[in-house]
């Protein structure tokens, strides 16, 4: 099993950087999602979390330092967080940290949304945002 990196691009759409390390089982998504096929872009995520589960079966920690997203990203976050959930109910240590700006509290309350939705802990930290 590889790591899986995204390397972000802004322009008319925006791909947020992925960093996904196998060996530390540390993964972040961070930037902005805009993208032009959030399907396919966190399905990606998706199936590398799947097959981390199958082959490493470690622990996970997942950060999220999103600074926008729009709708479909938002249905995106909410698999990947879903796909976590079952992971941690197989047993599995999942640790989620979602840091936000700290002038932005659409995206804390986004985060509080899927907690409600997915039955899992997420550490929140806010963060300075950058002028």
């Amino acid at each position: 099993m590889e790591d899986l990196e995204i390397k972000g691009e802004s322009g008319v759409f925006y791909i947020p950087n992925v960093k996904m390390e196998v060996s530390t089982g540390t993964c972040e998504i961070s930037g902005e999602s805009y993208l032009e096929d959030t399907d396919e872009f966190y399905n990606t995520i998706i199936k590398w979390i799947e097959q981390y589960r199958a082959e490493v079966k470690k622990a996970i920690k997942f950060n999220f330092r999103l600074t926008y997203f729009n709708t479909s990203s938002s249905r995106g976050i909410l698999n990947v967080l879903r796909t976590l959930k079952d992971y941690e109910d197989s047993g599995a240590e999942v640790e989620i940290n979602w840091y936000y700006p700290d002038d932005d509290d659409s995206i804390a309350e986004e985060a509080e949304d899927y907690m409600v939705s997915t039955g899992l802990k997420i550490n929140m930290y806010s963060f300075e945002a950058e002028d």
